[in-house]
């Protein structure tokens, strides 16, 4: 490899399991390839676990919490802990970043700042359950009532491979934080980033056990799939496609497991002719291109109306063609290689449907001077109809559909024209029109003349076949508890009695 494209410093000999405190191998000894996006030559082998892995694992984590002191710890003596891994974290900043990028594919600017996201998210579940008051109800004189919140268990966790390692805080902060132990089950793509886990959490203080991870593929028989189905896994979150969802929705059936699941998106930007149209255009450039296009909330329908639609596009189209496509490592680049040959398949036959459904305007094609590796130039068509493939599926990459509309009625039905609704993007200066359209929009996240920015504190999720449940703020607490409610008899019992000699 050349400079450019070396490999992190720290690079593992292989990538293992952590079970129960200790790395391992899978126990029948099976491996797969994990490659670099760049090249798409094997650079690590990591370990392919299978229902006997998951089944250590769960036992380990199991046991963790039915013997160990996390769940029964004060609120106070869990935050020091997620404090700890949130400092360590962003101790290593810089080699998470240098890791996610090489292994995923992600410019390295937008790496950098991962590191960080994920520490803030163990510090938000510190805080949260320190400050959590659960509720309390009084009728005076006869009766206190009192909502008594309980981890639950044992947490499968499927996490997917666009920005893995603070996608996976999402779910471990909240999961850790309220005291149960989980099972970590990382995108098969993306494993690298996963594998600094473990030296944090024990460096950090986490009680063994509480923490456990198993590498491999989601099919029937293997790590995901035996996660979903193991008995002793009452619950389990996953963001990933849709399909997917499906599929662990019907596994996880037979067991009735609490399921929280984000999955796909074709999320509508909404462009009126009142918008300011430079901020309109750079924030949804930046909305379907950054993530090289690999971002579950990118507006990748642009919808705009008819008066400003020519000019719209005339302008996105330049700026497209502006974006900085380069290697991974490069601080200038903006678009890097996608995750995997396997994506990049997927994405370029879009991308040869569009160009039979619409006009292509930017793009279309692998950018010039890199001949191998995972490269899509920044892609724009125009005049996409409704019923055209690329404005009904979610393509994943750096690809974007611009329709127009002539009514604020048009715009919504077309807004809510797919079977996804995870998020939203209203472009006006209309706060009436702005407030109702958000109101009426099928989707589970809504920005006003905004980019994609996220509080911590607001429910996260989406509608139709984007998501099932919200994560964030108090729906995470929700979710990784059950809620037993206590009441005490304060004044005579007033029931019937029954058998009375």
């Amino acid at each position: 490899m050349t400079e450019s494209t070396a490999a992190p410093a720290n690079l593992p000999e292989k990538i293992r399991h952590y079970i129960n405190g200790e790395f391992v191998d899978s126990i029948d000894g099976d491996e797969f390839d994990v490659i670099y996006p760049v090249t798409n030559e094997t650079y690590i082998r990591a370990a392919s676990g299978k229902k006997a892995d998951i089944d250590a694992a769960v036992a380990s984590a199991k046991q963790a919490f039915d013997e160990g002191p996390w769940p029964t710890m004060l609120p106070r003596e869990r935050a020091r802990v997620l404090n700890k891994i949130a400092d360590i974290a962003e101790t290593r900043s810089q080699e998470l970043a240098e890791m996610e990028s090489f292994d995923s594919g992600l410019p390295i600017t937008q790496a950098k700042g991962q590191a960080n996201r994920a520490a803030e998210n163990f510090r938000f579940f510190a805080d949260l359950i320190v400050a959590q008051v659960d509720d309390a109800f009084k009728v005076p004189g006869r009766q206190a009532n009192y909502v008594n919140r309980k981890p639950i268990g044992v947490a499968g966790l499927i996490t997917p491979w666009n920005t893995p390692f603070m996608l996976e805080s999402w779910k471990l902060a909240p999961a850790i934080a309220t005291g149960n132990a989980v099972v970590l089950k990382p995108a098969e793509f993306t494993p690298l980033s996963a594998s600094l886990w473990p030296g944090i959490f024990e460096e950090a203080g986490l009680p063994k056990g509480v923490f456990n991870m198993v590498n491999g593929y989601g099919e029937e028989g293997f790590a995901g799939d035996s996660l979903v189905k193991h008995p002793d896994v009452p619950l389990i979150s996953f963001t990933g496609e849709s399909t997917t969802g499906q599929t662990i929705f019907a596994n996880a059936a037979p067991w009735l497991k609490g399921l929280s699941m984000e999955l796909g998106g074709k999320s509508p930007a909404v462009v009126f002719a009142d918008a300011d149209l430079d901020a309109a255009i750079n924030a949804t450039v930046f909305g379907v291109f950054s993530l090289n296009g690999e971002r579950c909330t990118a507006g990748s329908r642009i919808l705009v109306e008819e008066s400003v639609y020519e000019e719209f596009v005339e302008r996105y189209a330049a700026q497209a063609k502006r974006v900085k496509v380069g290697l991974p490592s490069d601080p200038t680049t903006e678009v890097a290689a996608l995750v995997h040959p396997e994506h990049y398949d997927k994405v370029m036959s879009y991308v040869e449907i569009g160009k039979e459904e619409a006009r292509l305007v930017a793009g279309g094609g692998r950018p010039e001077g890199f001949e191998t590796g995972n490269f899509v130039e920044p892609t724009v068509f125009a005049d996409v109809s409704p019923d055209a493939r690329i404005f009904q599926e979610e393509i994943f990459g750096p690809v974007v559909a611009i329709t127009p509309f002539k009514s604020d009625e048009e715009a919504l039905q077309l807004a809510n024209n797919t079977k996804y609704g995870l998020a939203a993007y209203i472009w006006t200066s209309d706060l009436k029109r702005a407030h109702n359209f958000s109101q009426a929009v099928e989707s589970g996240m809504v920005w006003l003349n905004s980019n994609n920015v996220r509080d911590l504190r607001t429910p996260f999720g989406g509608v139709k076949a984007s998501g099932l449940g919200h994560e964030g703020g108090y729906r995470s607490i929700d979710f990784y508890t059950e809620q037993q409610s206590v009441h005490i008899n304060l004044g005579e019992v007033h029931n019937p009695v029954f058998g009375k000699q």
